[in-house]
């Protein structure tokens, strides 16, 4: 059967094109899936929809034009720690099944603007894993190769994806479950910010730390679910509207990375590795990326804190009153990991809070001198029979790289950039790119950017035909918050009135000219002195700038610490764009010197230097 091209720009063109409609794309997917489980059962899902339910959810988009709706016939799968209404909730353990009245928040919102839920997805029991084999439902298989693991605990989300049976899933991640299945599937694995998409309705791990995750195909279709599905939540505590961005390193022509120092590489025998990770590396560098060692030391202590810290005990606390009356439920791996959480005692926790809290200190400069870190989001790939025979250290193993992103609250997306020929059939490999709160869009902007360099290497699969990368995420729906701002005299970097804008968080963007339609005159009085630019219809000139960006929220006070004769209008540039921008106002040039013909401000400063 030829499977059908789900990435969401391209069932759009069919809607758009009339070629397709939802109910003929569910009536295929439905045969998909049966052909699925005739070749190979894979153990992806608990309940999938049957064709009736899917149908429904496609009836309801009859009528609707698809441009008003941004995800419109777009199928999507749910790990079943996830409510969808009407339909069981297993969290992977049978005897603790209910059927919820309404989804959760955020499968609303998905549904609301046009997305299709196709079903449920197998799990690690109780999201407690990053292997995929520890459920009843069956250890959810590879969808490359099924003698190996897909990765946990959201298994069955990632290889629903990956085998084109939906175009994204939604998972959870608290340890690194919405990053390792994505790299061990060849997938586009995003992990947001903490809070920023809401967990009202789905089944806890640890309350604190658990984020709703996205498998899709590509960082632009990752970017299309996260917009329509974001927002802070009045039924989720946890639950947060962000500040916006600030600056886009990921769409930037050149932006600082983090790679851990050769000492802190750690691949747990995978001869692979070390050559995988280099390669990735000089792929962000041919982008415009420059490398910056990073020493991993504090960041591994963070990522102890998660399993051997009071973040257990969080684990128990939230089935404690299921695993109290029925123990003999759980997985047998996952109950041994979860009754840990009773020997932690209060003054235990704190003293990991503290310890935790130290650490963030210790992190918080690595931000300064980099935009984002990269590591390897998992250091090798495991067998099924492998884990099952060895299950706690693997596990610990898949997490190296993972288990500190979310208590250090950082948002991370991985992305595939290769294929490890050791395995018998090759096996998928990754990176993941690591940033602070709120950076998810810069982010997905570098991860379509890699993606893109990669697909010689990563791109089509025979199981996976369509895992090709999409367009850049569109900022329109992220916005930076920011302000640019052309500057012409002594705010330019090194004059004495620089510090006005750096002291506001602004940042150098760009050196360039004004269109040639200005003069420039240096105006009485100083120090410290100072041009005045004004447009004139003829004799004008290109005038050299900077334009610099800082926070709309600081863009106030800058504007009001401007003297007359100065202000902010509006200035042209030389490839034509328009911005902000200091200009003069005509009455104060009568009294000035014309400097045009010097071409900028330094240059008037050595002039008069001499």
């Amino acid at each position: 059967m030829k499977m059908l091209d789900l990435s969401i720009p391209a069932l759009r063109a069919r809607y758009l094109d009339g070629s397709l409609t939802p109910m003929v794309l569910v009536e295929a997917l439905h045969a998909q899936m049966l052909a699925e489980d005739a070749v190979l059962e894979r153990h992806v899902w608990i309940r999938r929809l049957t064709l009736d339910e899917m149908r429904a959810y496609a009836a309801a988009l009859d009528g609707r034009d698809p441009n008003t709706l941004p995800l419109y016939g777009i199928p999507f799968a749910i790990k079943d720690n996830i409510d969808l209404a009407g339909i069981p909730t297993t969290a992977a353990c049978p005897e603790f099944a209910y059927t919820p009245e309404a989804s959760a928040t955020v499968v609303q919102r998905l549904i609301a603007a046009g997305a299709i839920p196709v079903g449920k997805t197998n799990l690690d029991q109780f999201a407690t894993g990053l292997v995929g084999v520890r459920s009843p439902y069956g250890a959810c298989r590879n969808s490359i190769d099924p003698d190996y693991i897909s990765g946990g605990s959201s298994a069955g989300s990632a290889v629903s994806v990956a085998r084109g049976l939906a175009s994204f899933s939604l998972g959870t991640d608290t340890a690194g479950s919405g990053r390792v299945p994505a790299m061990l599937n060849n997938l586009v694995g995003l992990k947001p910010t903490c809070g920023r998409l809401p967990a009202t309705g789905v089944v806890p791990a640890c309350r604190t730390l658990d984020v709703v995750s996205v498998f899709a195909l590509t960082a632009g279709d990752a970017a299309s679910v996260l917009a329509a599905a974001q927002g802070e939540d009045p039924l989720d505590a946890y639950s947060r509207t962000l500040p916006p961005h600030g600056h886009n390193f990921g769409a930037a022509s050149a932006f600082r990375f983090g790679v851990p120092r050769e000492a802190d590489l750690e691949f747990h025998g995978n001869p692979e590795g070390p050559a995988q990770f280099a390669q990735a590396v000089a792929h962000l560098v041919a982008l415009g990326g420059t490398p910056v060692e990073v020493d991993l030391t504090p960041f591994r202590a963070v990522a102890t804190l998660l399993y051997e810290g009071p973040w257990v005990a969080e684990r128990y606390q939230a089935i404690r009153a299921f695993i109290e009356t029925q123990p003999d439920a759980l997985h047998p791996v996952t109950r041994a990991i979860t009754e840990k959480g009773i020997q932690i005692s209060a003054p235990d926790t704190f003293a990991a809070l503290y310890r935790l809290k130290e650490l963030q200190l210790q992190t918080r400069p690595v931000w300064d001198s980099i935009d984002c870190l990269v590591t390897p989001t998992a250091s090798t790939a495991y067998t099924i029979a492998a884990v099952e025979a060895d299950p706690i250290r693997l596990n610990s193993n898949l997490g190296h790289y993972t288990n500190f992103v979310n208590l250090l609250d950082l948002s991370a997306v991985a992305v595939p950039t290769g294929f490890m020929s050791a395995a018998k059939t090759n096996m998928p490999w990754g990176v993941t790119l690591v940033a602070p709160a709120g950076q998810d869009l810069p982010l997905l902007s570098l991860a379509a950017r890699l993606h893109a360099r990669t697909v010689p290497t990563v791109g089509a699969t025979p199981h996976a035909p369509h895992l090709l990368p999409g367009a850049t995420p569109d900022a329109a729906v992220f916005p930076s918050g920011l302000v640019c701002v052309a500057v012409c005299g002594a705010h330019l970097s090194g004059l004495p009135l620089n510090w006005q804008l750096t002291q506001r968080g602004a940042r150098l963007v760009q050196t360039t000219h004004s269109a040639p339609c200005y003069k420039l005159f240096a105006l009485p009085g100083g120090p410290p002195y100072r041009p005045g630019m004004l447009r004139v219809a003829a004799g004008g000139a290109a005038i050299e700038l900077e334009v610099w960006e800082l926070p709309a929220h600081a863009f106030g006070s800058f504007v009001a610490g401007i003297p007359a004769p100065l202000g902010i209008g509006t200035v042209e540039l030389a490839d034509g764009n328009q911005l902000q921008g200091f200009v003069c106002e005509a009455y104060a040039t009568s009294m000035a010197k014309d400097i045009s013909h010097l071409g900028g401000w330094r240059a008037y400063l050595r002039s008069i230097a001499q």
